[in-house]
């Protein structure tokens, strides 16, 4: 039984041995090797759909693999559910935070036990977490509520919290992608001296070279729920795991930066719009693109960014402020977006750019459907003229489906956002807002955006580029500004950029 053994003080390693999981037909992940060292800080690499979740996921009992064995500590364990894994001592941080936002960091500790006591003697209980911080390496507001601590503060909180609960190897997945690049180091510094202590093994899933480089001692990468590669991370470079992730496919080069920067394309003045409560989420918000720029928004989410582009793409009204294109008044109709030809990336592109029960013909069509050569009149729809142009478009930019009827909705997500490429840059660009345009996307996918969002650029077009991607915005941006609570509070040319004075910035100081 898994509760004979006490729960461990000091860190000690896992293995995945020939771990195999089908899901009916698909094979998920196919005799995958896993080894962490006790006290070692490992770094899972791999693209969307490449096996780490799943991995993990066997690992901590949320699944039950096909074929395959843990061993922890060396020892073989059956572990039928999460609270096996808890009791063995691991842990899991996830990428979205799990605390409760209206209970204080204290209550969300305590009440996370499994031995709470019908009545707590709060007094007893914080002198005991206290006692519990002393021995920490960074400390959070134990009677501070979650709702009012930074995002930074979150998760050391969400760490402290497995730590508190004795857990001592800890999966990590992507656990800077909501912090800025101050708060990522700081936090993975933290727990990379608790590893080099003996106190800690940490297996991480990330997607940041430069995370694996600063922090990881191995890497392990999947690729299509195969191993396909590991090592140590010091005999390794970025190129070698970029390899290993994406195989023999090749990656679209990005075009050099090109051209002069133009006249004024796109003013937005004295923005002010709510979000959907109520709340001031862009307040006095001024900023220009001009025609041949990449102007890059960086901040941490939740900052007004995605009401902003809400309003840029007319599905959010403005309380007041104005927007002028081209020296024109702008009210994100239809007929003005098409006169300015202005397109949009926008994030989550199934969602908010897609009618996913239609098929990837339709979808690339959307723009100009209305008019010749896919209608005649304004009504009367030439379906060969669709499926030639998609068929064209497919081909282009590269987008895997079966046949350009399939519906949108059953394509990957790189597919999905290249289907929304094929739409929105197929023709000519004056305007460009891309809000998050790569997230979740795989390697070959985000090459192939980046060097069209650049192409895009050089051909004159103004980019407003919203990403919560910092590498992404210093690739791509002439000019990079911050957000912090609906405004803009820092502005630098993207070459003379400093990541510490940004990272200040993303945070409020």
């Amino acid at each position: 039984m898994i509760g004979e053994d006490p729960t461990p003080s000091s860190a000690f390693g896992v293995e995945a041995i020939a771990m195999t999981m089908r899901f009916g037909a698909f094979t998920a992940l196919d005799n995958v090797e896993l080894k962490v060292r006790p006290g070692s800080f490992h770094a899972l690499l791999g693209e969307n759909g490449a096996g780490k979740s799943t991995l993990v996921k066997c690992i901590m009992g949320y699944y039950r693999p096909t074929e395959g064995d843990v061993l922890i500590a060396e020892r073989e364990r059956a572990i039928s559910n999460p609270r096996d894994a808890h009791a063995l001592g691991l842990g899991m941080v996830y990428q979205h935070f799990t605390l409760v936002p209206a209970m204080t960091v204290a209550e969300n500790l305590v009440l996370a036990r499994d031995d709470v006591p019908a009545v707590v003697n709060w007094a007893k209980e914080k002198q005991a977490l206290e006692a519990f911080l002393s021995h920490m390496p960074f400390r959070v507001p134990l009677d501070a509520k979650v709702s009012d601590i930074s995002a930074g503060e979150r998760q050391k909180c969400e760490i402290l919290k497995q730590l508190y609960l004795k857990r001592r190897f800890l999966i990590l997945d992507e656990p800077t992608s909501v912090l800025t690049p101050g708060e990522a180091d700081e936090v993975l510094g933290m727990l990379r001296k608790m590893v080099e202590a003996g106190e800690l093994t940490i297996l991480m899933i990330t997607h940041k070279f430069r995370e694996v480089m600063a922090f990881a001692d191995e890497v392990t990468v999947l690729r299509r729920g195969k191993l396909a590669g590991r090592g140590k991370v010091s005999e390794l470079t970025p190129d070698d795991m970029a390899r290993m992730m994406i195989g023999a496919e090749q990656l679209t080069v990005q075009p050099a930066r090109t051209g002069e920067t133009g006249t004024i394309r796109l003013e937005v003045d004295r923005l002010v719009a709510r979000d959907d409560a109520g709340g001031l989420a862009v307040h006095d918000l001024s900023l220009t693109v001009r025609a041949g720029e990449i102007v890059g928004i960086a901040g941490v989410s939740g900052n007004g960014q995605r009401q902003l582009v809400e309003v840029l793409a007319g599905q959010r009204e403005a309380e007041s402020g104005t927007i002028r294109v081209s020296g024109e008044a702008y009210s994100a109709n239809r007929e003005e977006m098409r006169r300015h030809k202005m397109s949009l990336l926008p994030e989550e592109p199934l969602k908010n750019a897609c009618v996913g029960g239609m098929s990837v013909a339709d979808n690339i069509a959307l723009r100009e459907f209305d008019r010749a050569p896919f209608a005649r009149g304004g009504w009367w729809l030439n379906r060969s003229a669709f499926r030639q142009d998609a068929t064209a478009k497919i081909d282009r930019y590269k987008i895997k489906t079966r046949t350009p009827d399939t519906p949108i909705a059953a394509l990957s997500g790189g597919n999905v956002q290249r289907a929304v490429l094929a739409r929105e840059l197929g023709h000519d660009v004056e305007v460009l807002i891309a809000a998050n345009p790569c997230f979740g996307l795989d390697f070959a996918a985000v090459a192939q955006i980046h060097a069209e969002i650049m192409a895009a650029r050089n051909r004159g077009a103004a980019v407003l580029l919203v990403s919560e991607d910092l590498d992404e915005l210093l690739e791509l941006s002439d000019r990079l500004v911050v957000m912090f609570h609906g405004q803009l509070t820092y502005e630098t040319r993207a070459g003379e950029a400093d990541l510490t004075e940004i990272g200040r910035h993303m945070a409020g100081h």
